[in-house]
């Protein structure tokens, strides 16, 4: 990057780590796939950390466990609204739904019932599942939002039963190693950062246990580097390479709850967190562990996207930081804009469906894009806008919006210019209340006339 964008990068990495006494803090800006940017401050083991040293990414690990899911889900192996039970049997919550365990809306407890599963060695499956009772249920399935740790303690189980593999093995053939993230381990691998409270009255530390979590591990074992996580930014951003569709992790991306309704700057998808900031959105995941806390966001709209890695248990503002680096990325240095170029192809009879419609009398146009996509926006900008991928034959389907997952269909006239579009029902036409016979209700003979 320009050397004025990295001295702003660089000083705001460097304000954080000494104005929240971080003992070592690494970060970096990625784009186009690749760790453009990297910094760190502190020191691990006496020497500047470095872009492969490890440190623990707790809750980020949920984002992993999502994507093994997700990738369930598209096999057909599970639907995202079956019910735990049809899965994993035995617990005393099977009625709440995979997708509800994903979005924390499951009603499940936050934590895990005993010691702090954080700070303590963790048991196997049998173990965890046996003090989850009925009362671990603290609200109605669906309800509320209501982050639970138990819920991706138990995804983890959901995965290793349909894989048959315990969930890391199942990462590491799935995920990681498709995507070159070597690094990413369940624990710590040499170069690793040392995990460390500060005092709040006296520059002095403590160091912190990390301790295998057993059956909650799902929920935050991992370990990682700022190398393999710009790759998994870029992942989330939707540089997906083969590991899953990028219409799936958009998917995960979209905003199942949100905290604050009225203007939401913060929510959950599936597997992922869901954020406002700046007038960007964002999706990633922010992590804590004793001794660690960090945050992996990207910006899926310019590809732009930010990591943080510290070793202290609290105070460092690794959320806040990874959305400034991203808005500092693209306040200097903007992203260009890809360049247009023409179609490779086109249809003929697909390029005469191009142009205004009308649903009623509100004119729309319609867009072909790249492979046969299409794009129907409301010509004044105010209404439902979707873009729609083939299904078929002069049939597409809703990717976004109000029509998303709605069928769209092209009617044609006997000699095959487009009549009508069909679309959830809507009919659209070439002129307003045009090509009565396809219009719901008919249309008054008398035509249009003066009041």
């Amino acid at each position: 990057m320009l050397q004025t964008t990295e001295f702003a990068l660089l000083h705001r990495l460097a304000t954080e780590q000494a104005g929240s006494r971080a003992p070592s803090l690494v970060a970096g800006v990625v784009r186009r796939g690749e760790l453009v940017w990297h910094g760190a401050r502190g020191t691990v083991d006496g020497q500047e950390p470095t872009a492969d040293t490890q440190y623990r990414i707790g809750s980020i690990t949920k984002t992993f466990i999502g994507v093994l899911v997700m990738r369930l889900r598209d096999e057909g192996k599970l639907d995202l609204n079956d019910p735990l039970d049809a899965h994993l049997p035995g617990t005393a919550f099977g009625s709440a739904t995979v997708a509800q365990l994903l979005a924390h809306t499951s009603g499940l407890t936050s934590e895990s019932p005993g010691l702090w599963w954080e700070r303590t060695p963790g048991g196997d499956w049998a173990a965890l599942n046996s003090s989850l009772g009925q009362e671990s249920t603290v609200l109605r399935p669906g309800a509320h939002f209501h982050y639970s740790n138990v819920g991706f303690g138990v995804l983890g189980e959901l995965v290793a039963r349909l894989r048959g593999a315990d969930w890391f093995s199942v990462l590491d053939a799935e995920v990681l190693r498709p995507l070159g993230m070597t690094r990413t381990t369940p624990d710590r691998v040499a170069p690793a950062a040392d995990g460390w409270a500060v005092h709040p009255y006296a520059d002095v530390l403590l160091h912190e246990p990390t301790p295998d979590a057993g059956a909650m591990a799902p929920a935050g074992q991992l370990w990682s580097t700022a190398t393999d996580l710009a790759r998994w930014v870029a992942f989330i951003g939707g540089d997906t390479g083969e590991v899953l569709h990028p219409d799936t992790v958009a998917e995960m991306r979209a905003p199942a709850h949100v905290d604050d309704a009225d203007t939401w700057t913060a929510g959950y998808g599936l597997g992922l967190q869901a954020l406002r900031a700046g007038g960007r959105r964002l999706a990633g995941h922010g992590g804590s562990m004793p001794g660690f806390l960090a945050a992996a966001f990207a910006d899926p709209a310019t590809g732009t996207g930010a990591l943080c890695l510290a070793n202290s248990t609290a105070g460092v503002g690794v959320g806040a930081l990874a959305t400034d680096l991203i808005d500092l990325a693209e306040r200097h240095e903007p992203e260009l804009p890809a360049q247009w170029r023409p179609l490779a192809g086109v249809d003929p009879a697909l390029l005469a469906a191009t142009g205004r419609w009308h649903w009623g009398p509100t004119p729309y146009n319609l867009h072909l894009l790249d492979e046969g996509w299409l794009n129907l926006v409301p010509v004044t900008g105010r209404g439902r806008a979707s873009r729609f991928r083939p299904a078929g034959a002069d049939r597409w389907t809703g990717l976004d919006g109000y029509y998303a997952g709605e069928a769209l269909v092209l009617h044609r006239a006997a000699d095959g210019t487009p009549s009508h579009l069909d679309l959830a029902t809507f009919s659209f036409t070439r002129d307003p209340y045009g090509t009565p016979a396809a219009v719901p209700g008919g249309v008054d003979a008398r035509g249009w006339r003066p009041a």
